[in-house]
């Protein structure tokens, strides 16, 4: 019997590939302000039609994506950042760290990747994108600091994925 290809949220590993996609992941709660910049941002990664990007907009970081992350070949996180010190949005290479999150649930991608080594032999490199964010509130649009933001950070997670030709 032949086993199909793993898959969450959208995201089908592709059979037979020789290189696996990029895989951006946008998190936050869509419902509390500037926390939606995350999946908003994931969303207009997947408007660009990439053949070798796959997005996904989520509420939160769950275990369940480590298989996901374990068989890409790179992974961009995507969230909202309320530090007052970060003006504009930033790109850091992140790493693995087995330090369990709180909550009982995956809130940060390193402890993701971690998993993603530990269950599946295999962490690929990832990047950590920040866009700032100053209004949480229920119901509230991105303010204009997450807009602004937002179009930074997609310039940055283009970067990643279509690196200029030298």
């Amino acid at each position: 019997m032949k086993s199909e290809p793993p898959h969450v949220g959208g995201y089908r590993a592709e059979e037979g590939s020789s290189s696996f996609p990029i895989l951006v992941i946008g998190y936050g709660n869509e419902l509390r302000g500037d926390d939606a910049v995350g999946p908003q941002a994931a969303r207009a990664v997947s408007d660009w039609n990439l053949p070798q990007v796959r997005a996904l907009a989520l509420a939160q970081l769950t275990p369940e994506l480590a298989e996901a992350i374990s068989q890409a070949r790179q992974v961009i996180f995507v969230d909202a950042a309320a530090d007052a010190e970060k003006p504009t949005a930033t790109a850091q290479a992140i790493g693995p760290s087995p330090e369990t999150p709180a909550l009982g649930h995956a809130s940060d991608p390193r402890w993701l990747l971690a998993l993603a080594k530990s269950l599946f032999g295999r962490c690929p490199p990832a990047w950590l994108v920040e866009i700032p964010a100053r209004s949480f509130g229920f119901g509230q649009p991105l303010s204009v600091e997450a807009q602004q933001g937002a179009e930074i950070g997609l310039g940055l997670i283009r970067r990643i994925c279509v690196p200029q030709e030298t």
